[in-house]
Order: C-alpha cells, then sequence, then structure tokens
C-alpha cells in the first residue's frame, strides 16, 4: 500500500475538520466493487423479474432498461464529480452542507439514511423471498411468514456480523463479489447459450402486460426493475475515507459500476427473456418467473444451480449494502445529526468500524420491510430516498453555479458538461420520484409522505437547534 498517499489522504481529510478514525485500506479496484456489488446485476434484475414481465414484458427488459440506463448514467456522472471534490464518508450530506448550507445537508442526511434502511431491507428481504419462495425445495423451508423472517434476520445478522469484523474481510469480499458476479453471469449465458434460445431477437421488442393498466402507463411503473437494481452506487463516495486516493478512485468507482452493469444487465436480461419457452406462462409464474424459465429451459437440476448461485450474489450484495449504510449512518451521527448521535458514531477500537451503526442498521432494516410487507413497495422506497439525497447536492451544484460561484472542483470534472449534465440527471430524479409511487406502489407514496411530514416537524422542532452540522463548510 502506498503509505505517502494514505499520509496525503489523512491531511486532505484534515481540511473538512475530520481526523483518519477508520481503516483507510481500500484500493480502486475495492471500492468500485463496493458499489458493483450493491448494484449487483443479478440481484435486482432477478428479483423483479417477475415484475418487469407483468408490466412491459420482452420490451421492458430491452428499452426499459436503456432509458433508465442513460439517465443512470447522467446522475452517476453528476454525483462523480461531488465524489472528487468532497472526500468525507458523509458523502451526499457534507456536499449538501457544504454547497447549500445545514439545512439541505440535513434532508439530504435524512433522506439517504431512509435510503440506506430501505436498501438493505429490500436486498435481503428480497433474498429471504427467493430462498422460501424459489428454494424451498431444495432448502427444506416452509413457506410460512415466520419462516420469511427467521432467513430474513439471519441474512442481516450475517451481513452485520462480517461487517462488524472489519473493513479488510469486508474489502476482500466486495473484490470476490465483483469477480463472482461477472462469472457467474457468463455462467449463465454460456448455459442458456448452449441450450440454444426459444424465440427470435424480434421477441425483444414484444409488448405485453396482465397488470390491466393501459400500455404506456405500465411500462412507465414497470421501469422499477432497471432503476431499482442501477441504485446504491453511492457506496463508492461513502467509503472514502478508507480508500486510497479516494479524489480520484471514488469518482471512477461510481462511473465504472454504472457502466459496466449497464452493459453487464442488457446482455443478462436479452439472454434470459430470449430463453422464454411461452411468455404467457413466465408471467403466470409471479415472483417465481425467473426460477421457472431455468428450470423449464435447462432442466431442474441446472436450473436450481443457477438459481442459488445468484443467491450467492444477492448476499454479497447485501453485504456491501450494509458497508454503505452504515458508514453514512456513522458520519451523520458523527456530526450530531441522529438522536443518541454519540452510541451510532462510536467506533470499535479494536476492528475500527462503526459497530453501533452497523447493528442498529439491523434492527431498523427488520423493522422496515416487515411493516412495509408488500417487495415492490420497499424497493421503490429505498429507489426515491437514495436517488433525492442524489439530486439534492447535485441542486446546490446547479445553483451555485447559477449565481456565479464555482465550488471546489476535484480532479474527476465533466468540464464544459457538466452543468447541462447536471440539470438532466436532476429532472430525471423528479421524474422517478413521481412515477414510482403510483400504483401498484401506492403504499411506497404513502410511506414517503409521512416521513418528509415527520422530517419538517422533526426539523423546526429539535433538529435545527441542535444539528451542528459537518466540521466545517465552505464554497469557493
Amino acid at each position: 500500500m502506498n503509505n505517502h498517499q494514505i499520509e496525503k489522504d489523512i491531511k486532505d481529510l484534515k481540511k473538512f475538520g475530520y481526523v483518519q478514525e477508520l481503516f483507510r485500506d481500500m484500493g480502486g479496484f475495492s471500492n468500485f466493487a463496493v458499489s458493483f456489488s450493491i448494484i449487483s446485476i443479478l440481484t435486482g434484475t432477478t428479483q423483479l423479474y417477475g415484475y418487469g414481465l407483468q408490466h412491459g414484458g420482452p420490451l421492458q427488459m430491452t428499452l426499459g432498461w436503456w432509458v433508465v440506463s442513460i439517465f443512470t448514467l447522467s446522475v452517476a456522472m453528476a454525483m462523480a464529480e461531488l465524489a472528487s471534490a468532497y472526500p468525507t464518508a458523509g458523502a451526499l450530506y457534507h456536499w449538501s452542507t457544504f454547497l447549500g448550507g445545514k439545512t439541505l445537508g440535513w434532508f439530504t442526511a435524512c433522506l439517504n439514511t431512509l435510503g440506506q434502511f430501505a436498501i438493505l431491507a429490500g436486498i435481503d428481504f428480497g433474498l429471504a423471498q427467493f430462498l422460501v419462495g424459489s428454494l424451498q425445495e431444495v432448502l427444506h423451508i416452509p413457506n410460512t411468514a415466520l419462516s420469511l423472517n427467521l432467513v430474513y434476520a439471519t441474512l442481516l445478522f450475517s451481513h452485520a456480523l462480517f461487517n462488524h469484523i472489519g473493513i479488510r474481510v469486508v474489502s476482500w469480499l466486495n473484490s470476490f463479489s465483483a469477480w463472482y458476479h461477472i462469472i457467474v453471469v457468463f455462467f449463465i449465458l454460456g448455459a442458456l447459450w448452449m441450450k440454444g434460445f426459444a424465440q427470435p431477437v424480434s421477441f425483444l421488442v414484444h409488448h405485453h402486460q396482465t397488470d390491466g393498466y393501459p400500455p404506456f402507463y405500465s411500462f412507465l411503473v414497470g421501469l422499477l426493475l432497471a432503476q431499482w437494481t442501477l441504485t446504491g452506487y453511492d457506496a463508492s463516495a461513502h467509503v472514502t475515507e478508507e480508500t486510497v486516493d479516494p479524489r480520484r478512485n471514488a469518482p471512477w468507482g461510481i462511473v465504472l459500476s454504472v457502466a459496466i452493469s449497464v452493459i453487464a444487465g442488457t446482455i443478462l436480461l436479452s439472454a434470459i427473456t430470449l430463453s422464454i419457452p411461452d411468455l404467457t406462462q413466465a408471467i403466470g409464474f409471479g415472483d417465481n418467473a425467473l426460477y421457472e424459465i431455468f428450470k423449464l429451459r435447462l432442466g431442474s437440476s441446472l436450473g436450481t444451480t443457477l438459481i442459488l448461485l445468484i443467491a450467492g450474489a444477492m448476499w454479497l450484495c447485501g453485504l456491501a449494502g450494509m458497508t454503505s449504510a452504515s458508514r453514512m449512518i456513522y458520519a451523520f451521527a458523527r456530526d450530531g445529526g441522529l438522536p443518541f448521535s454519540k452510541v451510532w458514531a462510536r467506533v470499535s477500537p479494536s476492528h475500527r468500524t462503526p459497530s453501533n451503526a452497523i447493528w442498529g442498521l439491523g434492527v431498523f432494516a427488520m423493522g422496515l420491510a416487515v411493516s412495509v410487507s408488500v417487495y415492490s413497495a420497499v424497493v421503490s422506497i429505498a429507489t426515491i430516498a437514495l436517488y433525492l439525497s442524489y439530486g439534492l447536492p447535485i441542486v446546490a451544484r446547479i445553483y451555485l453555479r447559477w449565481k456565479g460561484t464555482k465550488g471546489e472542483k476535484g480532479p474527476w470534472s465533466l468540464g464544459k458538461f457538466s452543468t447541462l449534465n447536471a440539470i438532466v440527471a436532476v429532472l430525471w430524479i423528479l421524474f422517478i420520484s413521481l412515477v414510482f409511487v403510483l400504483p401498484p406502489n401506492e403504499k411506497a407514496g404513502s410511506v414517503m409522505l409521512g416521513c418528509f411530514i415527520f422530517l419538517f416537524i422533526l426539523w423546526f422542532s429539535v433538529a435545527r437547534k441542535r444539528f451542528r452540522g459537518p466540521k466545517i463548510g465552505f464554497t469557493k
């Protein structure tokens, strides 16, 4: 490891008013891997594959995927610029504070914290459903609510335990996860290709739905499949205080994790969709559509093997999600932004990890998934809350530039295209925030409305008097 670079990074962190508490041991690939693992095309595309078939069919897997991908890359590039300028564990919350003030920073942090709870709940609850539903015969797990919750709790516990042990273990597992995802994707593609596709290429633009909505509306709500998958890449920014040369490695981690996921996701979704023997039958399988397609096309033995490999990818995705979320909670609590902040900001002296934030996150994620219960609503909450937290610092930077203030600039920049790209990113975030609270995900809208009301009451009654914000806030 480059000790000279680490010393430079520690001095750079002091500019923002913080001392090095977390263990800085992640290289560029490990930083990329944590975001790539949370995006996890083997998690998002498979958990919501049946949902996508119901809301647009094959067309959702092609046109829907690319519409979301293009605009998500715009958001990722806008965030990469900010990560290069402000390399702190608080990430989006710090960016908003430095650019727009303490109030904007607090609301960004709250939305990101909610999103982090929900994304972890979405990943692990989806995996629990996957195990109890698709693999109950293999794993001999009874398909009951109690079994589902016990499996979900066990998954959260395992992710908390590994994150508590230390960043070296998690960093290695995240690096392993990136290669694991790539190998499993190629294995799935090879198995499907050797069997031969059941449909012509023209099948990929075939529109089909069974949800009873107008076709265009159905297609829009079905975009949740792609957008939920392409979420969580802010993780590269959250672990900047554990990354060597974060002003360069973190932004590249953000952009490359999205770009590579887009390409791999296109190939994977296309191969699976072309392997559907009978579309009506596949849609009828509901949430278990992917497993049944594999069994019908490849046989029970090989189909089950592929599903088990995908389940492994989901577990690694949840591990990375816990890493990112706990760092956000740690950073927010470090600045006094949460109730009992001193508790959540405590770092384990032996492992140098935010242990209380890790275990507290597991408890809250457990409660969120169980209380909301509708899976697509859980992932809608995660997607909306996280993307709104992505958008607020981007808006703050646009506003500063409109006023003639450039703000801090890092070595990763889009140059003259920066502002235009930022505007496109914000418009997309507003669009999906509206679409994903519409039926059948209206429960997500109710939860988000309740959260906004609660946050406004909390800010004006208590938080604005007690919250001190990051150590420093500045614009240039």
